[in-house]
């Protein structure tokens, strides 16, 4: 049996030449239901607040979508497949409020989910509605995120001839 450890301190991490913040890379994992809807998977705070998508520093020896598929793995324990890059956003540091973070998401489909992960003792994940995670983030760059996702896998709604 392999030990899932998370990486921890931040030696190895990228920060923006133009915010001198850190660079923060995450994923929204989903999935798509039989009636074509997506859920997503979100995890609570290491303190247990909200509703939130992995994320963490982006390290030098990794590419981005490495980055968000360690972060899946290490805080959701989910493995997948990540797709192309949401966008990127600037956002206040809620612990360093002189700090700017530039966050880049992007989509995961997931392809498993592991029973034992790194970060299960202090985070939650939970499969839920686009709706319910809109409602219970508290990170608005990360619901900006979710709607492009969203937007991404909307089916274009055919008119009838009249």
């Amino acid at each position: 049996m392999a030990v899932l450890v998370a990486r921890q301190g931040r030696e190895l991490q990228r920060y923006s030449q133009s915010t001198g913040g850190r660079i923060v890379v995450g994923c929204i994992p989903y999935r798509v239901r039989c009636d074509g809807e997506l859920e997503v998977l979100a995890i609570t705070s290491q303190k247990g607040h909200g509703m939130m998508f992995p994320k963490g520093g982006w390290e030098v020896d990794e590419s981005m979508d490495e980055a968000a598929r360690r972060e899946a793995l290490e805080e959701a324990g989910v493995l997948g497949d990540t797709e192309p890059v949401l966008g990127l956003w600037h956002y206040k540091s809620r612990r360093y409020v002189d700090q700017t973070y530039e966050g880049f998401m992007f989509p995961l489909r997931v392809a498993d989910e592991l029973h034992q992960w790194p970060e299960m003792a202090s985070r939650k994940r939970t499969w839920a509605t686009v709706q319910q995670v809109m409602d219970g983030c508290p990170h608005w760059w990360m619901r900006e995120a979710l709607e492009r996702l969203v937007a991404r896998h909307a089916v274009p709604v055919l008119q009838s001839a009249l």
